[in-house]
């Protein structure tokens, strides 16, 4: 029997039109026959996180909840290759990129490999990370800190600036996944 597994995928895209990039990334992941898109967050317009303080573009960001037949390392490797079908470039750590998805969750996982490590490392230190996913997982709890999603962005001491701009309706129609956003902004 194939077992169902719930995952959660992080979105960025600060190169480009963000907003098309993280539309795409969507599609391709949703297109995928053993991966089936069932909530997405807001899309976030966020400050950078960078290394030394360089200038970029701020991110466009949302969070996805997933359901799949793959296993967690099948699924990265997807994700690998829907950014590199995007035109991801892998040049600098924190760097600019067309897109960027990170593996958060998958299940009450803990998983720890050469190529992957979940829950995702950084993503209790991350406000763009939090606010999306407490949107759509509020009680999620994470597997290691033992503590619900909503309840790490309380104690997070990252300032840096979060807002939601828009909301895409999901439909698994003719129409394809993304509806038309409630209220454009960008």
């Amino acid at each position: 029997m194939i077992k169902d597994h719930q995952a959660f995928i992080g979105i960025g895209s600060n190169l480009g039109d963000r907003a098309q990039n993280t539309r795409d990334a969507i599609r391709l992941l949703d297109d995928h026959p053993q991966i089936q898109v069932i909530t997405l967050s807001h899309f976030y317009e966020t400050e950078p996180l960078t290394l030394k303080g360089e200038k970029q573009n701020w991110y466009l960001n949302c969070v996805l909840k997933i359901k799949t037949t793959l296993n967690a390392i099948r699924l990265f490797q997807i994700m690998q290759d829907v950014e590199n079908l995007l035109g991801r470039q892998r040049q600098q750590k924190w760097g600019p990129r067309t897109i960027d998805l990170d593996l958060l969750f998958f299940d009450g996982d803990i998983l720890r490999t050469k190529s992957l490590i979940i829950p995702h490392p950084e993503l209790h230190f991350r406000r763009f990370v939090l606010e999306p996913l407490a949107e759509i997982a509020p009680n999620f709890v994470h597997p290691i800190k033992g503590i619900c999603i909503k309840d790490l962005l309380k104690i997070l001491k990252d300032n840096k600036k979060v807002s939601p701009l828009f909301k895409f309706h999901i439909s698994h129609s003719s129409e394809g996944i993304l509806k038309s956003p409630l209220n454009e902004r960008l």
